[in-house]
């Protein structure tokens, strides 16, 4: 009996333990959900995933983290890929908005739960920002040097364009992703971008 009672512990992963936090995030929300509910989850004690993650916050702040770099990891495939640095911003913030507007709009009890998440997890916001705007700092850089951008500060231009953009990805504008203009304003606004990159 007790290598059966032990099972659930040696099993026990901190992938484990967020998978089942998401789930219980989405079945009673940020303001009820505890440790105690994630650890009945599991079948195992609140204890075991203390183990795993010291506090609840910090619980929450992996969780957010963990929803937060599901986005950057899709991002990064283009942002390194072979296609050139035009094509490669377009699509970059295409796929973007289309992946905070995918999340909206597929699971929105969630997505409401990881806005509030998000405000209290200060380091996984700006961590997840910071990447972002890395990755475009590479397009951009690599359209400056071929030439193909003519900005004398890549890093600069990335964070100009992630902000501009914003209205498009900010989870605080998801209402209006779906109003019918969006696709046209959006689609706007990344020509403009572009063409003042690219400006001589």
């Amino acid at each position: 009996m007790a290598a059966t009672s032990s099972t659930p512990a040696q099993a026990l992963t901190a992938e484990r333990i967020l998978e089942a936090t998401e789930e219980v995030l989405r079945r009673h929300g940020p303001a009820k959900a505890t440790v105690v509910d994630v650890a009945r989850a599991l079948g195992v004690s609140h204890g075991s995933v203390y183990r795993h993650f010291r506090t609840k916050a910090a619980l929450r702040e992996a969780v957010t983290k963990r929803w937060l770099d599901r986005t950057s990891e899709l991002l990064s495939g283009i942002a390194a890929g072979a296609a050139d640095p035009e094509a490669r911003l377009r699509d970059w913030l295409r796929a973007l908005f289309e992946a905070k507007r995918r999340k909206a709009g597929a699971d929105p009890e969630l997505f409401a739960t990881y806005m509030v998440l998000a405000d209290e997890s200060g380091p996984a916001v700006t961590g997840h920002i910071a990447d972002l705007v890395g990755q475009l700092t590479g397009i951009i850089r690599d359209g400056a040097g071929t030439g193909v951008f003519t900005v004398p500060d890549p890093a600069a231009a990335a964070r100009t364009v992630f902000h501009a953009t914003g209205r498009f990805h900010d989870p605080g504008y998801a209402r209006e992703w779906e109003r019918p203009e969006a696709e046209a304003d959006f689609g706007a606004l990344v020509e403009l971008l572009l063409r003042g990159l690219s400006s001589r």
